[in-house]
C-alpha cells in the first residue's frame, strides 16, 4: 500500500508542477574515444535502460542537471495553457482520455499478471523513468502498450534543482491528452490509484516496426518507402507545431510504423507546449546525433526549427542508412554537427539532394520549413502536396460538424 496517498491525477490541478522545465539527459563526463561502441550507443540513444524494473533504489542522479541550474524562461505553465485551450475549444480529441482511479492487480487463469482489464503479454521497452509492456485487453481483445511508472521513483528522481521526474510525466500526459491525429500515437487511458505507488499510461499499440533492410541500398529503405514515411512524419509534426507543441526528440526510434505502413510519432517525454510563436528554448533534451547546430552551442534556439533539423537527419538515415554527423565522443559529434559540411553522394536524386540540403541547413533562419517540405517536388512525387489535417479544434473554429480523421488540401481549407 502506498501510504502517502499521492495521486498524479490530483497533482494535475497544481500549476506549480506543470511549468516548463528542461529535462537534460546528456552526461557531463567525457566519453572515451577508446570505446567506440559505447560512445555510439550513448550518442544514438541515451534513454534506454533495459535492466530498469520500475523500482527505486533510494538514489538520486548526481548529474541530472547542469551545475549552473539554469532553466528556460517558464512563462505560462502547461496546465494553464491547456485550460485556455479547453475554454477556447482548441482540444482536438473528440473523445477524452479515460481516467481510472481504481487499480486492481491480479492474475488470469493462466497465471499471467493483470492490471484491471489488461493481461500482461511481454515487456517491449524501457526508459529513464519506467518500462513499456505489451498488454491485451480482456474486454475488446486488442493489444495496448502500457508505460508503467512508480510514483515514488518519479518524486525522488531530480531532473533540475527544483523539479522531479514527476513534472516530466505530468507534462507528457497533459500534452497527449490534447492530441488526435492519424500520425501520432494515441493515449487511451491513464490509471492512477491514489492508494498505490503505480501509475500507468495505456497507449495505442503500433504492431509494426521500422524496417531498415531489404528495400534499398545497404542500411537504407529506398526512396519510395522513405517518401511515404516522410509524408506521415511531416503531417504529424505540422499538426504538433500548429498546436504550439515542440516534440524535441524526433528520430527513428520514436517513429513507429504500423503493419499497413503508416508512421506514428511517439514518446512525448521531452516535448514542450508554448504560446503563439514563443517557441524559444534554452537547451535541447533530445538525442545527440539528431541535435540541431544551434542547440549544440547552448544558445537560445527555436524548438520548431530544431524539430525540422531532426526530420532532415531522419530522412538522411532512411536514405543512406547512416548518420550525417557522428563522432567518437559527444563533443566530437557536436563539433561535426556545427562545423562539418553535409556530404551527399554525387549520384543522389537532385530533388532529394535539394531537400536534404534544405532540411540540414546549419543556419536555422535559412533552414527549410515544414510547409516548404510538404510541397517540395521530391515529397509530392505522384501523390501531390501533403494534405492538411482538419483537426477537431479547427473544425470547431470553422463551424463544421465533427468528422474523424478528415483531411483537406490547401485549396479546400475554407468551407463554402
Amino acid at each position: 500500500m502506498y501510504h502517502n496517498n499521492y495521486s498524479l491525477a490530483r497533482v494535475m490541478g497544481c500549476c506549480s508542477c506543470l511549468w516548463f522545465i528542461w529535462k537534460p539527459k546528456r552526461r557531463t563526463q567525457p566519453i572515451s574515444a577508446g570505446n567506440h561502441h559505447l560512445s555510439q550507443e550513448f550518442l544514438l540513444d541515451e534513454e534506454i535502460d533495459d535492466d530498469y524494473d520500475g523500482s527505486y533504489n533510494g538514489e538520486t542522479s548526481e548529474n541530472a542537471f547542469e551545475e549552473d541550474g539554469e532553466l528556460p524562461n517558464r512563462g505560462k505553465g502547461s496546465e494553464e495553457i491547456l485550460r485556455f485551450r479547453e475554454q477556447s475549444g482548441m482540444i482536438c480529441r473528440q473523445f477524452p482520455v479515460k481516467e481510472t482511479e481504481k487499480l486492481v492487480r491480479s492474475e488470469d487463469e493462466d497465471g499471467n499478471k493483470m492490471i484491471n482489464e489488461y493481461v500482461r503479454v511481454c515487456k517491449i521497452g524501457a526508459g529513464s523513468y519506467g518500462k513499456v509492456v505489451l498488454y491485451q485487453s480482456s474486454i475488446d481483445g486488442k493489444n495496448y502498450a502500457i508505460k508503467a511508472f512508480h510514483k515514488s521513483h518519479l518524486l525522488k528522481l531530480r531532473v533540475a534543482p527544483s523539479e522531479t521526474a514527476m513534472s516530466d510525466v505530468l507534462r507528457e500526459v497533459l500534452i497527449m491528452k490534447m492530441l488526435d491525429h492519424p500520425n501520432i500515437v494515441n493515449l487511451i487511458e491513464v490509471i492512477d490509484d491514489p492508494n498505490t505507488d503505480h501509475f500507468y499510461m495505456v497507449l495505442e499499440y503500433v504492431d509494426g516496426k521500422w524496417v531498415w533492410e531489404g528495400s534499398g541500398p545497404p542500411g537504407g529503405i529506398g526512396e519510395n518507402t522513405a517518401r511515404k514515411y516522410l509524408r506521415d512524419i511531416v503531417s504529424g509534426l505540422m499538426y504538433l507545431h500548429a498546436h504550439n507543441i515542440v516534440h524535441g526528440d524526433i528520430k527513428p526510434d520514436n517513429l513507429l510504423v504500423t503493419r499497413s505502413g503508416t508512421v506514428k510519432i511517439g514518446d512525448f517525454s521531452v516535448s514542450q507546449v508554448f504560446e503563439g510563436d514563443n517557441d524559444a528554448l534554452r537547451r535541447s533534451p533530445g538525442t545527440p546525433v539528431f541535435t540541431a547546430p544551434e542547440c549544440c552551442l547552448e544558445l537560445n534556439y527555436h524548438g520548431k526549427e530544431a524539430d525540422t533539423w531532426a526530420v532532415g537527419v531522419t530522412l538522411y538515415c532512411m536514405i543512406l542508412g547512416q548518420y550525417p554527423f557522428l563522432g567518437e565522443t559527444l563533443q566530437d559529434t557536436y563539433d561535426k554537427i556545427v562545423n562539418n559540411p553535409l556530404v551527399l553522394p554525387n549520384e543522389m536524386n537532385p530533388q532529394l539532394k535539394d531537400l536534404l540540403e534544405g532540411l540540414l541547413c546549419k543556419d536555422p533562419k535559412q533552414r527549410m520549413t515544414l510547409d516548404s517540405v510538404a510541397s517540395h517536388s521530391w515529397v509530392t512525387g505522384e501523390d501531390g502536396p501533403i494534405p492538411l489535417y482538419l483537426c477537431c479544434c479547427k473544425r470547431n473554429s470553422l463551424g463544421l460538424k465533427p468528422q474523424t480523421h478528415m483531411t483537406l488540401t490547401e485549396s479546400d481549407e475554407t468551407p463554402n
